[in-house]
This record gives structure tokens, C-alpha cells and sequence, in this order.
């Protein structure tokens, strides 16, 4: 973990509210895309992503800072978006990711594209959707995903792989991966 962000998370569990403050700023509009790429609801992702800060403040503690913060902070953030959906039953998502159409060999050529592809992601399951904004929207390596979601890192590239199989097949044509 870079030093400046081991100085603030020690600043955090001494109760500085201003370091606290400079964490949320760091993270928080990424989080809000990352909640919203799995949501699809901008009152929901607000929702979630304050309920994942109020967490990450009274956890702050348990957090060992010989370990990456990131991974740690999205974990909290991933299982919190779970239990709000799992209370709301909705599961939807949006995303506008070209990486993911780019990684399926689809070119964006107008908006309706990405509807399609918004069309495709709604019909995956929450594990292959959540795999997949994990990585193209939030560029999160498989081992990083694996920890995150608490998986091992080949049922993390086995999910990976049969969400992009299942988009090709909705999108349409099998391109070569």
C-alpha cells in the first residue's frame, strides 16, 4: 500500500476526522460508478456507497495496514451492495464499458450499442455481472477480484470467462477471444 494512504488510515484510527474526509474524496465517486455499474439505480448507489463508508469508519480498526486498502475497501463495498439488493430484489446494471465490448471483439459505432450491451449484462447472473464490472470497469486484476469476492482466482477467470461466453451469445457472433 503506498505510504501516504498508511499515514491516513493511522490518522483514521487515531479519530481524524479530515483524514477520513481525504479517504472518502479518494474513493468515493469510484465506488459510486462501481455500485451504479451494478445497480443501475443512482439513489441506490448513494445508498450503498454512504452504508460502505459508515462500515469502513466503525471497521477502521480491524483493518491491517500491512495489506492493500483497495481490495479491503471494495470488499466491504461489494458485500454491502449484495445486502441492499438482496433487501431491494433488484438486480440490474448498467454499463457503458467499450473495454468489455473491445475484450468481446465489438466495436461501439452508436449509443444503441451500449444499450444492447446494457440489454446483455441484465441477463447474466449477480456473480457473472459483479466479475465482470470488477474487472473492465474497475480494472481489477483476477487475483484482486478473488479477494475481493473471497473466491478462489480460478472461479474467478471461470466466471469471467462463461459472463463473456454469455454476452457473445446475446450480443451475438462468437468472436475469438
Amino acid at each position: 500500500m503506498a505510504e501516504h494512504e498508511v499515514k491516513l488510515i493511522k490518522k483514521i484510527k487515531k479519530g481524524n476526522q479530515q483524514a477520513f474526509k481525504k479517504l472518502y474524496d479518494r474513493y468515493a465517486d469510484y465506488s459510486l460508478r462501481t455500485v451504479y455499474a451494478i445497480t443501475n439505480n443512482t439513489s441506490d448507489a448513494s445508498d450503498i456507497v454512504q452504508e460502505t463508508f459508515i462500515k469502513v469508519y466503525r471497521n477502521i480498526d480491524s483493518y491491517n495496514t500491512a495489506m492493500p486498502f483497495k481490495p479491503w475497501f471494495y470488499q466491504i463495498l461489494i458485500n454491502e451492495s449484495r445486502r441492499y439488493m438482496k433487501k431491494k430484489s433488484k438486480e440490474a446494471i448498467n454499463s457503458g464499458s467499450e473495454q468489455l465490448l473491445d475484450h468481446l471483439n465489438y466495436r461501439l459505432e452508436e449509443e444503441q450499442d451500449f444499450e444492447q450491451l446494457e440489454s446483455a449484462m441484465d441477463q447474466l447472473g449477480p456473480h457473472h455481472r459483479t466479475v465482470l464490472v470488477l474487472k473492465y470497469l474497475n480494472g481489477f486484476s483476477e487475483k484482486e477480484i478473488a479477494e475481493v469476492l473471497e473466491l478462489n482466482v480460478n472461479t474467478v477467470k471461470s466466471r469471467l470467462y462463461k459472463a463473456r461466453q454469455q454476452l457473445k451469445a446475446v450480443i451475438g457472433g462468437a468472436a475469438d477471444e
